[in-house]
C-alpha cells in the first residue's frame, strides 16, 4: 500500500526533495490574533509596490452599502469571481463590515511608506 509520503514523491518529486532539507524550513515563532497589533508590526517598506485587494478596499468603507457597491464593482470588472463576491457579501451580512479588519483611514498607504 502506498503511503502519503510515497504519493507525494511521485506526484511532486521536487517539492518532496525540498521538504527533506532543513535549510528550506521556516519556523513560526508566534501568531498574532490581535489585528491592531499586527497592523503596527507590518513592515511598511513593503507597501511601496503594494496593490490593494478587495479586502483593502472594504476596510476603507464606512458602511455596508459602500462595501456592497465595492464588491459589485470589482465583480463587474472581473477582478473577483462571482463565487468570491457571494462569499464576501455573506460575510458582510453575517459578521459585519469590520470582520474584514479595522478601518483604514485616509492616507493609510501614504503613512505606510514613510520610514
Amino acid at each position: 500500500m502506498e503511503t502519503n509520503r510515497d504519493k507525494l514523491k511521485k506526484t511532486f518529486p521536487n517539492l518532496a526533495r525540498e521538504m527533506d532539507f532543513d535549510s528550506q524550513k521556516v519556523s513560526i515563532q508566534s501568531v498574532r490574533t490581535d489585528s491592531e497589533v499586527a497592523e503596527k508590526k507590518i513592515n511598511r517598506t513593503c507597501m511601496i509596490h503594494y496593490d490593494p485587494d478587495v479586502v483593502d478596499f472594504l476596510r476603507r468603507c464606512d458602511n455596508n452599502q459602500q462595501a456592497e457597491e465595492i464588491i459589485g464593482f470589482l465583480e463587474k470588472r472581473g477582478e473577483i469571481t462571482e463565487t468570491y463576491a457571494q462569499k464576501l457579501k455573506q460575510q458582510l451580512r453575517k459578521k459585519g463590515l469590520r470582520s474584514f479588519g479595522p478601518k483604514k483611514e485616509e492616507g493609510y498607504y501614504l503613512q505606510a511608506t514613510k520610514p
